[in-house]
């Protein structure tokens, strides 16, 4: 007996590919397999993906994983945390499919997360099985909202690992930073770890806070990720990384958004969706 799918009517789609070339195949192949579909938007970069993604708000996201000015992964991201959730614009969060020219590293990755992906050049025979995937989830509207956190978590699982981010094994772990070296006038500073309460990302630098000024280094938030004890250090925000036992209070404001103060400043860091967790009440 075959089993019937109800799906939406005319499901959307946007594809963010930075290849011109690719993306028109992608969108043939697209045409030829799920005639039902209409792609909404073509663009060529993250920031675009994101911005049209807001827009048009698509069922599917195609996003190419390495675009120029922020990776898909980034945008998919920066999609989650303004993706409206609540109030009447609220609308389940898109279907979300990888596209990459990579192979076993990023497919480990993905697969760990369980979020579909796909290989460049796309074949007929898997783009097929994601279609079926993607038709199967989007006949249950209920469940795609409640499927948010799942693909929250699922993005953090890709950020925290490096084989989603290069086609080449990640180094083994270096011993975890103790001294930041900070430039003050014509002087480098040796700033200890353990004095540091907060890295704050900041146009082309990075500020480094302590209780008792605050220091600006150009090494990335990225690499210092990588240097840094990550159960002394806890990630908040795409930007923002804080001393876990330096925090003092979680406050939430009338949307629901999180902020959290620092014993030793003054100033609030605003928590992301994507971080949110870390802070519910047990």
């Amino acid at each position: 007996m075959m089993t019937t799918i109800t799906t939406i009517t005319t499901p959307t789609a946007l594809i963010a590919e930075d290849e011109h070339l690719l993306a028109l195949a992608l969108q043939t192949e697209l045409a030829r397999a799920w005639p039902a579909l209409k792609v909404l938007a073509t663009v060529g970069d993250g920031v675009s993906a994101v911005r049209q993604a807001l827009a048009l708000q698509p069922d599917v996201l195609f996003f190419d994983i390495r675009m120029p000015g922020m990776s898909g992964l980034e945008a998919a991201t920066e999609l989650a945390e303004q993706w409206p959730t609540e109030g009447a614009q609220a609308r389940p969060f898109p279907q979300l499919v990888f596209v990459t020219a990579y192979d076993q590293y990023a497919v480990q990755a993905f697969e760990a997360q369980a979020v579909d992906y796909l290989l460049k050049p796309v074949q007929a025979p898997r783009l097929q099985k994601t279609i079926e995937k993607l038709a199967l989830a989007l006949a249950k509207p209920a469940q795609r909202a409640i499927d948010f956190e799942a693909t929250l978590s699922q993005l953090r699982g890709l950020l925290a690992s490096p084989t989603a981010h290069a086609p080449t094994p990640a180094s083994p772990p270096a011993a975890p930073l103790t001294v930041i070296q900070a430039s003050v006038g014509s002087a480098i500073r040796m700033v200890p770890v353990g004095d540091v309460l907060c890295f704050e990302a900041a146009d082309k630098y990075v500020r480094v806070l302590t209780a008792e000024r605050e220091y600006l280094i150009r090494t990335p938030l990225k690499e210092l990720l990588d240097q840094i004890d990550t159960t002394v250090f806890w990630q908040i925000h795409r930007g923002t990384i804080v001393r876990a036992l330096a925090i003092e209070a979680v406050t939430r404001d009338e949307a629901g958004k999180a902020s959290l103060t620092l014993r030793g400043l003054k100033e609030k860091f605003v928590v992301s969706r994507l971080y949110a967790h870390l802070f519910r009440a047990m």
